[in-house]
């Protein structure tokens, strides 16, 4: 008997604090009124004292309780995060799964900033149609505050905090599997969206904090042109791929990075402003967190029903993409 990967469960987590728009006119030279123009957000959430484990450990626990799973059946830990609790090392997979108390189980990050989990949702895959894993645990927890410059009105005004989470397990029954998974990068666009320290090119020094490298960076009017051009291509060729129409997706779920660039690959791919799922309006972007928070929305809200597909694109620093569609295999809200 074949085995399939099946997406069982969805699980989110967000910091109680909201920071506004209005909030940002105090901090830099901004308003709210440009902010919503050009990106679609009106608020976002800060971690204060919690790190991305943490936020990364709550969503994941709530997934694991969705799929009707103890935390001893998973056997793969992924994490997908640009803000990891540690440079290098230990990995923040590992530290969620000792707050998760998963002993001696697989686990490891995953850098492909905001398509993380959708990377980390191919690795699952990969991992459970080989027969070596039954039960894998993806997470996208980003604490990105802790990497922007709050002085820079070009970056502090989008991102945000929190995290989500996902349960991808093994099943007999194809009309649960995970129909396809594309994921790609092209490395001549490292500059366009980058942290760059610390690091072997930028090692820790004062020099390299002064010039304030360990912020991120973005080069925003290429990226947006770069984005619209390569999620629109890549979700139209798994669209014809699998031989589905985009009329016939329930939940378009893209990454959550601006509103100008969902509505642009909304509108070429022929979206109805019903299945497109938005979120951005109130937590901005928070980079491999942003898929999952979106479902885990549309989820408690009961929109999400078993065997509904669901189509995801994203795009990220690397410059990395990726795009899936799939049926939701979980139990209704």
């Amino acid at each position: 008997m074949s085995l399939y990967a099946a997406f069982r469960s969805i699980g989110a987590y967000v910091p109680e604090k909201i920071l506004t728009n209005a909030d940002l006119e105090t901090m830099v030279d901004t308003s709210d009124e440009w902010i919503i123009k050009r990106t679609g957000i009106k608020e976002r959430r800060i971690a204060e004292e919690e790190v991305t484990s943490d936020m990364g450990a709550k969503a994941a626990q709530l997934a694991i309780d969705r799929a009707g799973l103890t935390n001893d059946q998973i056997d793969l830990v992924v994490c997908a995060t640009v803000t990891p609790d540690y440079f290098n090392m230990p990995s923040t997979a590992t530290v969620i799964s000792d707050k998760l108390n998963i002993r001696n189980v697989q686990a490891f990050d995953i850098s492909a900033a905001c398509s993380g989990f959708v990377y980390g949702l191919s690795v699952a895959r990969a991992f459970i149609e080989s027969g070596m894993k039954k039960n894998v645990l993806i997470i996208g927890a980003e604490k990105f505050s802790s990497i922007v410059d709050w002085t820079d009105r070009g970056t502090c005004i989008l991102f945000g905090d929190g995290a989500g989470a996902a349960v991808i397990s093994a099943t007999e029954d194809k009309s649960e599997a995970i129909i396809d998974v594309h994921a790609s990068a092209d490395g001549a666009y490292t500059d366009m969206l980058i942290t760059p320290a610390p690091g072997s090119v930028h090692p820790m020094n004062q020099a390299n904090l002064d010039a304030g490298l360990q912020y991120v960076q973005m080069k925003g009017n290429e990226t947006f042109k770069l984005a619209v051009k390569t999620l629109t291509k890549d979700v139209k060729e798994i669209l014809e791929k699998n031989n589905i129409n985009a009329a016939d997706i329930p939940h378009f779920i893209p990454h959550q990075a601006n509103y100008r660039i969902i509505k642009a690959v909304g509108d070429a791919l022929g979206m109805r402003e019903d299945q497109v799922v938005l979120t951005i309006h109130k937590y901005g972007n928070t980079s491999a967190a942003s898929i999952p928070m979106a479902i885990n929305d549309l989820y408690e809200a009961g929109g999400l029903k078993y065997g509904e597909l669901m189509l995801f694109d994203t795009f990220g620093g690397g410059l990395t993409w990726a795009s899936a569609v799939l049926p939701f295999a979980g139990k209704d809200v």
